[in-house]
């Protein structure tokens, strides 16, 4: 019987090593974070992450999590760029034809031109504020479920403190435990322990 998903038939006495051994690096890293979070960090969720952490799966997720972050990050900020700069182009047309339209007007046209003009660029800006704004809305809306999407899979592979919740200090423990796996991975890349 596999004690951990991952490993099999590992020595126990090896198990119970790296057991340790991650439970202590975590108390050490739990010391860098703000002490009202190292209350709520009992030593049985330090133990059952490090027991988590045991066959490096979660550290693979974590990775594969950061990734689809990252390109989704990009994305998004691609995206908006690409409504900036059409907004952009729209907004020196828009001038271009009324500097043209200038230039032919008739004098005694002129006040209503520029008038007419003035409520174009107006409406212009209103439109460009209300598409930036639903941008922004669509942003906010998609990087929300990416979290859930990474609390959901952080939670089905086991990852103590992981559950989806939208509460602000449960996000932030999260965030502090996903920077302890993150610290421990870099820890043990660097040493060679993964």
């Amino acid at each position: 019987m596999d004690i951990y998903p991952g490993v099999i038939d590992s020595d126990p006495t090896k198990l119970q090593e790296r057991h340790y051994y991650l439970l202590s690096e975590l108390q050490t890293l739990v010391k860098d974070l703000p002490s009202s979070f190292q209350q709520r960090l009992s030593y049985n969720t330090l133990s059952d992450l490090a027991l988590a952490l045991i066959d490096g799966t979660v550290y693979e997720i974590v990775q594969g999590l950061l990734d689809i972050q990252h390109l989704t990050e990009k994305n998004l900020y691609n995206q908006r760029q690409k409504l900036h700069c059409e907004h952009q182009a729209l907004k020196q047309d828009m001038l271009r034809k009324h500097k043209e339209a200038l230039q032919t007007c008739k004098s005694h046209n002129l006040a209503l031109l520029k008038t007419n003009q003035q409520g174009e660029l107006e409406a212009l800006e209103v439109r460009v504020r209300e598409e930036q704004r639903m941008m922004d809305k669509k942003i906010v809306s998609e990087i929300d479920q990416k979290v859930i999407d990474q609390q959901n899979t952080l939670e089905k592979a086991g990852v103590p403190g992981f559950y989806i919740t939208t509460n602000p200090q449960e996000l932030t423990m999260q965030m502090n435990l996903l920077e302890l796996i993150l610290k421990l991975q870099q820890k043990e890349s660097q040493s060679g322990l993964q």
